[in-house]
C-alpha cells in the first residue's frame, strides 16, 4: 500500500470514531507500527487536519478538514457513479439533477485514467419498471415533502389508501425513503396519533403548512426507529415460538 493510501485509510479511520482511538488500535487497523503511525498522523497535521492528541486516550479528529477531491480509489469512484445512476432514476427531478451534477464535478477533477474508468465501467442500473416512474404529480409533492422536512414543518394532505378511501392527514415529516417500486413518506400522522407511512404516489393533495410541529425531527426519527426495531424484535419472537 502506498503512504497517499495509507494517509487516506487513516483519515477515514479517524472520521469513523467520535471518541479518541488509541494509537495501538491505529497501528494494529493499518498494520503499521506506532512509529510509522506517529509520521503519518504528523503528516496528515501539515495537510490541515487538525488531530488532537492525548496521552493514554488516543487520536481524535476534530470536524472540518476535507479530503482532496483526487484521494479517491478506483473502487470508490465506481461506487459513486452507481449509486448516482441509481438516484437519477428513481428520485424526484431535483434530486437527480443533483445527482448528476455532483458527478459531474467529480469527473472533471479525476486524473485521465480515473475518468476513462468512470466513463466506461461495465457496472449498471437497469431502468426502473415503468409502472412504478415518478409522475410530475408526484415530482412536485416530493420537492414539497423535501421542503418540509429541511423546515420541519407541517405537511397537509388528502391521502388515498390501499382500499382507496380518502382521508385528510395532518403529517410531521420525519424521513423519505427512495424504493425500488416506491417512495414512502415516513411521518407521525395527528389523525391516528402514532408513526404512519405514506406511498407518495397515494397523495391526492399536498400543502406545506406555515406552523412547524413541536418535535424536531431528529427526535421523531429516533422514536420512529426505536419503534421499528421494538416491531421487528416482537416479529422475530413470534416467529421463533411457531418454528
Amino acid at each position: 500500500m502506498s503512504r497517499a493510501a495509507r494517509l487516506l485509510n487513516l483519515l477515514q479511520i479517524l472520521r469513523r470514531h467520535r471518541y479518541p482511538v488509541t494509537g495501538d488500535c491505529l497501528a494494529l487497523e493499518l498494520n503499521v507500527s506506532l512509529r510509522t503511525l506517529y509520521r503519518d498522523v504528523d503528516a496528515l497535521r501539515a495537510q490541515g487536519a487538525d488531530i488532537e492528541a492525548e496521552a493514554g486516550v488516543g487520536f481524535l479528529l476534530r470536524p472540518g478538514f476535507m479530503l482532496p477531491p483526487l484521494m479517491l480509489s478506483h473502487d470508490e469512484i465506481e461506487a459513486i457513479a452507481l449509486g448516482v445512476k441509481w438516484v437519477a432514476g428513481r428520485t424526484d427531478k431535483a434530486i437527480s439533477a443533483a445527482a448528476v451534477n455532483a458527478l459531474a464535478k467529480i469527473n472533471a477533477v479525476l486524473p485521465d485514467d480515473m475518468r476513462d474508468s468512470l466513463q466506461t465501467t461495465g457496472l449498471m442500473v437497469p431502468p426502473p419498471w415503468k409502472d412504478t416512474e415518478v409522475t410530475e404529480f408526484e415530482d412536485r409533492y416530493l420537492k414539497m415533502i423535501r421542503q418540509a422536512l429541511k423546515s420541519e414543518r407541517k405537511l397537509i394532505m388528502d391521502y388515498s389508501d390501499v382500499k382507496e378511501a380518502t382521508t385528510e392527514r395532518i403529517v410531521w415529516p420525519v424521513a423519505l425513503g427512495f424504493y425500488e417500486r416506491a417512495r414512502l413518506l415516513v411521518g407521525w400522522c395527528e389523525l391516528r396519533q402514532d408513526f404512519r407511512h405514506f406511498r407518495s404516489d397515494r397523495i391526492l393533495n399536498l400543502s406545506v403548512a406555515d406552523q412547524r410541529y413541536p418535535t424536531r425531527r431528529t427526535t421523531l426519527l429516533r422514536q420512529w426507529r426505536e419503534q421499528e426495531e421494538a416491531m421487528y424484535r416482537a416479529y422475530e419472537a413470534r416467529q421463533a415460538e411457531t418454528a
